[in-house]
């Protein structure tokens, strides 16, 4: 089951649930995600398109010489994971990326997303084309990560005041999702509530649902120490923390139309590239042999999304340098003064997915890969709880 709710507080619940039946004695095992977007400062960062394409940013709510942290940017993470602990109390089991419930001899597997704040810069640079492949790219890289290829996906478009050309390129985005996803579009919800929404805003929400056989289920039991976790290249933020990287963006002096610090695209071209969509070469590499678990790199970074696939008393250490990061993470980190830590646990940092994979297949994995298929091997399970970094 999927339950979704559409506040300032937003959450999924989802999981593997019996057929309810006085008998039955299987036990639920439910995923929760978290996303807590800060509407005040939303309201004093959002800039009208005349700012975009005549002047610098600046900082509505004011900037600080202390370095910036997502808590700053109104997103608190350790209040989502107090409620993911709450609401473990009433749905034990949860803390997957997907939500699989019985079918029979397969498992449908389930996630539901949105884009977060990234829909901000959407509506500033005018870009309204891509937002839809990082609205699909959220559900169905979480569903993949149990080995499930994606079946079909729905969407939820909300606005005020419906522009019809917006939301075309928007679906266009979304059928260019699903067409990388190799899942189809089943239908969706378009929502015009006036008065709810500022002129020329959106949001957008959306599910995913795939298949994937019982004993075939990747669920990071038999993840051991000394197992390597092979790393696949994101193509930058994502569209995961957004609240912090307007934050940055606001105080660093920069307009969207400059060029990016140490790349060669411009701020806007950077932050908006679209979500990579890991489905296929993550299917293709589950079904050589050897993954034994993998975690996508949202919100939480590093930090905490590894460590949801590991068996209790297991944990990771990454290898610094051991993969190329991004222009837009290194002047993200500069212009925010964002400590190491804070980076780690908020941004991919230019890995979008981890796969654990023995040692073996790790050997075999990097022996295939190249300039088009690029992987990295970033590190390895060690004992002992948490992430460590050297």
């Amino acid at each position: 089951m999927t339950i979704g709710a559409c506040a300032d507080l937003s959450r999924c619940l989802g999981g593997i649930a019996a057929p309810l039946t006085p008998n039955s004695n299987q036990a639920a095992i439910f995923t929760h995600a978290l996303r807590t977007p800060n509407n005040a400062l939303t309201r004093a960062l959002t800039l009208s398109s005349s700012t975009y394409n005549n002047s610098k940013v600046t900082a509505a709510a004011g900037s600080s010489s202390q370095g910036l942290t997502y808590k700053d940017a109104g997103v608190d993470i350790d209040a989502g994971s107090e409620l993911v602990r709450r609401i473990a109390k009433m749905a034990p089991g949860i803390g997957g990326f997907g939500g699989l419930f019985p079918l029979g001899d397969s498992y449908l597997v389930a996630g539901t997303d949105g884009v977060g704040t990234k829909v901000m810069l959407a509506f500033e640079t005018g870009i309204h084309d891509t937002i839809g492949i990082d609205l699909v790219a959220m559900s169905v890289n979480d569903i993949v990560t149990s080995g499930a290829k994606p079946l079909f996906f729905l969407d939820y478009f909300a606005t005020g005041h419906l522009d019809v050309d917006v939301a075309e390129q928007v679906i266009k985005g979304i059928v260019e999702g699903c067409n990388q996803s190799d899942c189809a579009l089943l239908g969706g919800e378009t929502a015009e509530m006036p008065g709810l929404y500022k002129e020329g805003e959106y949001d957008l929400s959306g599910c995913a649902v795939g298949i994937v056989k019982k004993d075939s289920v990747i669920n990071g039991k038999n993840i051991t120490a000394g197992d390597v976790l092979i790393g696949l290249p994101s193509s930058g933020v994502h569209s995961n923390g957004f609240s912090l990287v307007r934050r940055v963006l606001a105080q660093s002096g920069l307009s969207l139309k400059d060029q990016l610090p140490g790349g060669n695209v411009t701020v806007a071209e950077a932050l908006m590239a679209p979500t990579v969509i890991y489905v296929k070469q993550v299917l293709d590499l589950v079904s050589k042999g050897g993954v034994k678990g993998i975690a996508h790199i949202t919100g939480g970074g590093f930090t905490d999304n590894i460590p949801r696939i590991f068996p209790e008393g297991l944990g990771a250490t990454i290898y610094k340098d051991s993969w190329d990061v991004l222009p837009v993470f290194k002047w993200l980190q500069e212009a925010g003064k964002i400590e190491d830590s804070e980076m780690r646990r908020t941004f991919n940092m230019g890995i979008g997915m981890v796969l654990v994979v023995s040692p073996d297949t790790a050997d075999r994995i990097l022996e295939n890969r190249s300039e088009t298929n690029k992987v990295y091997r970033i590190g390895e399970v060690t004992t002992g709880n948490g992430v460590s970094f050297g």
